[in-house]
């Protein structure tokens, strides 16, 4: 029969590696590696999802704010466009899906020191409407830039 002391340590030990699997599914999340913006359900949701917390900033159109590379008088940069002439592109999904999710972070999604306007949407927003609002995004790019987003997402994915 076991003692006590072992039934009780036993089943703490269990509680531990269950919290501990439940707090790193969760740092994970649940995106995918590429999101395919071939998913058209899913785009027209994204779109909706734009429209109502992104537009106001990034442009209905996705063109971004004039001037979006010039700093602003407090410092910080203007928000950038969306469609094939910003940079959106340049970034693996699993990044945009942080930025969208958590702001941008100094030293994580954006360089060390830079302040944005960029708010967290994670509370806001589930992982899915992310997902689906960078699905709307990248249906509106080209092609060609679709394919080398796709070649820099999951090259950084390995």
């Amino acid at each position: 029969m076991m003692s006590k002391t072992k039934w009780v340590f036993g089943v703490a030990g269990v509680f531990v590696i269950g919290a501990a699997a439940v707090l790193y599914s969760t740092m994970l999340g649940t995106h995918e590696a590429f999101i395919d913006p071939a998913d058209q359900t899913r785009v027209m949701q994204g779109k909706v999802i734009y429209a109502n917390n992104c537009a106001a900033c990034h442009g209905a159109s996705l063109q971004g704010q004039p001037n979006w590379r010039d700093r602003m008088p407090n410092g910080r940069l203007p928000a950038p466009p969306h469609d094939k002439t910003g940079h959106t592109w340049h970034h693996p999904d699993a990044m945009l899906v942080n930025m969208i999710k958590n702001g941008l972070v100094p030293g994580k999604t954006a360089p060390p020191g830079y302040v944005s306007d960029m708010p967290a949407f994670g509370a806001v927003l589930s992982d899915e409407d992310i997902t689906a609002v960078i699905a709307y995004i990248k249906s509106t790019w080209p092609l060609k830039v679709l394919e080398a987003q796709k070649e820099v997402t999951l090259q950084r994915q390995d």
